[in-house]
């Protein structure tokens, strides 16, 4: 590869032998030039997305695949899931595959959270279904487990909390215990403080973070990945609730402040990831939609490149262009610095050491 490598900017050669990333010419001098111009990312990130998904809830391991494949052609080469009713482990070893980062299933009360998505509990269950969602069969840790924050209360007709602060607790606890980290589903503003005070290490969707909370979100590290692109549906959720009219508001409300909330959140220092929440209601393939959707709230470019690829990686625990990494990334006629729209169209996408396109 002869190119730009970003974030650094500097133009240089690097070489992909045996999956791996190196600065160091072989000694067989048979190479295949697969670049030799324009500018090379390490590939995207979707941190919040549902490989195994679709609206009516679980689907078979070829769909997910074909999901996976859907990304990967946008670019995006690491993917976090989010929670799925099945997940498919057998997808790690496919090796066109993006890699993929695991969740479980999604944690939620008994009928507060979308049919069929959920382990649905009683409260008092949580923290022991943390903890058994945090390992994964064949007794290696899960890097991430799901719980849903908040979702709309029928008998009250509004979003509400779903646990008890002590419960939320002591699942961190035992999720953490057990070598995960823990993502929350959370869309109201009441949820939150419980949440924060719990320890958990990423707010998904957080459109009712206000300043009063961000500062002890950017003290704990918390990430924030809030999907913009999913919650330009809110209008469409609220015209499905006509039996709801204070959630419906809300939710026409939390659309509307969004944008300001986010650029909040990042004017406060806390980090903040890409992520399209596809699978489920949205299609795949949106991880640049969401970068635009970033971009489009007031992120400067730079950043929303980071938070949606070498940054994005390096808190999903892989490296970027450097000595040694896997190879994993997308190179691009035009400089996506100067217009994130040159994201649409990748030249070339090396995944595992492989040019798939």
């Amino acid at each position: 590869m002869r190119a730009t490598v970003l974030p650094e900017a500097e133009r240089g050669e690097f070489f992909v032998v045996a999956g791996k990333i190196t600065f160091n010419r072989p000694a067989d001098s048979d190479i295949d030039i697969v670049a030799s111009h324009g500018f090379v990312l390490p590939g995207l990130v979707d941190a919040h997305c549902h490989v195994g998904l679709a609206a009516a809830g679980g689907v078979p391991i070829e769909e997910a695949r074909a999901q996976a494949i859907t990304d990967r052609d946008g670019g995006a080469l690491l993917l976090r899931d989010a929670g799925v009713p099945e997940t498919h482990y057998l997808l790690d070893d496919e090796p066109d595959l993006p890699r993929i980062v695991h969740a479980g299933r999604h944690l939620a009360r008994h009928r507060r959270y979308i049919r069929g998505y959920a382990l649905e509990l009683e409260p008092g269950q949580l923290a022991d279904a943390a903890a058994a969602q945090a390992v994964r069969p064949g007794g290696a840790s899960t890097p991430w487990v799901k719980i849903v924050g908040d979702w709309i209360d029928r008998d009250i007709g509004d979003i509400t909390p779903l646990w008890p602060t002590g419960e939320l607790v002591e699942a961190v606890r035992r999720a953490h215990e057990a070598g995960a980290r823990v993502g929350v589903h959370v869309f109201g503003e009441e949820a939150l403080p419980d949440l924060i005070a719990a320890g958990v290490d990423s707010i998904e969707h957080g459109t009712g973070l206000d300043t009063s909370m961000l500062d002890e979100v950017a003290r704990r590290g918390i990430a924030v990945v809030p999907t913009m692109v999913m919650v330009s549906q809110f209008d469409s959720f609220a015209d499905q609730a006509t039996k709801y009219p204070v959630y419906a508001a809300r939710m026409r409300r939390l659309k509307r402040s969004a944008a300001a909330r986010m650029m909040a959140t990042y004017d406060a220092g806390v980090p903040i990831y890409v992520g399209t929440d596809a699978g489920g209601h949205l299609p795949h393939g949106l991880a640049v939609d969401e970068m635009l959707a970033m971009h489009g709230a007031g992120m400067p470019t730079l950043d929303v490149l980071a938070a949606g690829s070498w940054k994005a990686r390096q808190w999903l625990g892989l490296p970027g262009i450097v000595e040694g990494a896997p190879a994993d990334f997308v190179v691009y006629d035009d400089d996506p610095r100067l217009d994130l729209n040159a994201l649409r169209n990748p030249r070339h996408i090396v995944v595992r050491g492989a040019v798939v396109r």
